[in-house]
């Protein structure tokens, strides 16, 4: 269904993965990785928002640190991850969201949403904020130094209950700054969207699409 797609940012040209719907699209939507680059499960979150009705491009922000990152889930993968996120910076992943958007829009998808997994769930907190954009948050464990950042489009959070990264006085942080925002939590720990990934729990994470799939077609009405 996916197709590989080059996207030209403020930064430079990075490349990014992209698939859309069979019908006309209900919207677009930018997909932010988690820290292990596009690998296959971002790949597959793509197509599955794609058979969802959606135009969906993850941008491979990772590009203008090293081409072609898809980094595993263990201890190699994680301290290869931080390290690239460091060299990358939140300003130039919120510019490529910005870009991918407009993508879209070249496309012809006039409505925009995005939707981050982890670090990638904070840079989507940031695409609302600074961009404008509705946006979705899988347990973005980097978003506490933002939450005075007042949002400018509908927000909507997840949030594993057993996360070790993202503590209970956390989530209630982003509840107490953002009495706007929907802030669901689930019975589960980080990364519970992601099969390939121990914390995965797939009733969690069948909710967690359903609020947002719901979202977005409120959002993106």
């Amino acid at each position: 269904m996916g197709e590989t797609v080059t996207l030209h940012t403020r930064n430079g040209e990075i490349g990014g993965y992209a698939a859309r719907p069979a019908r006309t699209p209900a919207g677009g939507i930018v997909l932010v990785q988690e820290i292990f680059g596009v690998n296959a499960h971002i790949r597959g979150v793509v197509d599955r928002f794609a058979e969802e009705g959606y135009a969906t491009v993850a941008p491979a922000v990772f590009d203008h640190v090293e081409r072609g990152i898809e980094l595993g889930y263990d201890e190699a993968g994680f301290k290869r991850g931080r390290d690239l996120v460091g060299q990358l910076g939140i300003d130039r992943a919120v510019a490529d969201v910005a870009a991918a958007a407009g993508w879209l829009r070249d496309q012809g998808v006039a409505r925009v949403a995005a939707v981050g997994y982890c670090w990638g769930g904070s840079v989507a907190f940031l695409a609302n904020t600074r961009l404008g954009l509705p946006s979705v948050s899988y347990y973005g464990g980097r978003t506490l130094p933002f939450v005075h950042e007042v949002p400018r489009a509908p927000m909507l959070f997840h949030f594993g209950e057993a996360d070790p990264y993202i503590t209970p006085a956390d989530v209630q942080a982003h509840r107490d700054a953002l009495p706007d925002a929907q802030v669901h939590t689930y019975p589960a720990g980080h990364g519970f969207n992601c099969e390939q990934r121990a914390d995965y729990d797939a009733a969690s994470a069948k909710l967690a699409l359903e609020r947002t799939l719901a979202f977005l077609r409120a959002a993106l009405a």
